[in-house]
């Protein structure tokens, strides 16, 4: 019911005569593959999607339900690919806390750096920027772990909706304004459970106090690139407060209750594959 509310939700920002034009700025991997069935459906409903993407992606495929438009980048295929693997690594590692924080600083800002010279690759792009900006798109959609797309939604003037997973240091809850409790939700890398001791509580909140650092610090080079192009200063934070609608992947199951504004809708599993009920 809620998947089907908030695509409905979606699909109230575009036009209603003839379908909405859609602009979609993806990322690659996983990220890509659940968004894919979202734009069938919605190329389905009549409505028209472009999807920019860099040479570099491996994953995002021309198809009938979309148009691509590609655009070059410094950075090779093989190498980013080696590059987003080895961040993996790190992620699911079985290491000591310190080690796995230090070793994904010095990837995540690796990565960070790479993102932002495929971002650089097309908002610097002359000639695809003047197409997009004469083909009065309705909308953004677009990951907002990478802010590129919520940058050129912002260029362009045009409502944004992001579909997500996750954010690091909860930094998508602070965007959209939701209220935090950190002393009780357990925080990334913590191998706490929801039973937490009292000295689990204060570790819990002193590693919150530090997430906004640790990302403050990956997200340097986007807002550096974010006011460069918007022409005035910004953060990562202020760019991603005009998110008009967040679709969460979010299941309560697995995650923690959490109190959200309005424009946050939960579509927990709409990206997975319809399968035959069960008999009785």
């Amino acid at each position: 019911y809620s998947s089907s509310a908030s695509v409905l939700l979606f699909l109230s920002l575009l036009r209603s005569a003839g379908g909405g034009k859609l602009l979609v700025v993806p990322m690659d991997k996983s990220h890509w593959l659940s968004l894919r069935s979202l734009l069938v459906a919605l190329s389905q409903k009549g409505h028209q999607i472009v999807t920019v993407a860099p040479e570099v992606n491996s994953s995002v495929e021309a198809f009938e339900y979309h148009t691509l438009k590609r655009y070059p980048v410094l950075l090779g295929r093989e190498e980013l690919r080696a590059r987003v693997r080895s961040l993996g690594d790190e992620l699911f590692g079985r290491k000591p806390f310190r080690e796995r924080i230090t070793a994904l600083l010095e990837k995540v800002q690796l990565i960070s750096s790479l993102y932002t010279s495929s971002c650089c690759g097309l908002l610097h792009n002359r000639d695809l920027m003047q197409c997009l900006q004469s083909s009065e798109f309705d909308a953004v959609l677009t990951d907002p772990l990478v802010p590129c797309g919520q940058i050129l939604a912002l260029h362009l003037s045009v409502l944004s909706v992001f579909p997500l997973r996750g954010f690091p240091c909860g930094s998508d809850l602070q965007a959209a304004q939701c209220p935090g409790l950190p002393p009780y939700v357990t925080r990334t890398f913590r191998d706490s459970s929801d039973h937490m001791m009292f000295i689990e509580h204060v570790e819990n909140s002193v590693l919150k106090s530090i997430d906004s650092f640790l990302c403050r610090f990956a997200c340097l080079p986007f807002e550096l690139l974010a006011s460069d192009v918007l022409h005035k200063q910004v953060t990562v934070k202020e760019v991603l407060c005009h998110g008009s609608i967040w679709l969460e992947r979010m299941d309560f199951v697995l995650e923690y209750p959490m109190p959200v504004m309005p424009n946050v809708v939960f579509t927990e599993g709409i990206n997975c594959r319809k399968k035959k009920p069960l008999s009785q």
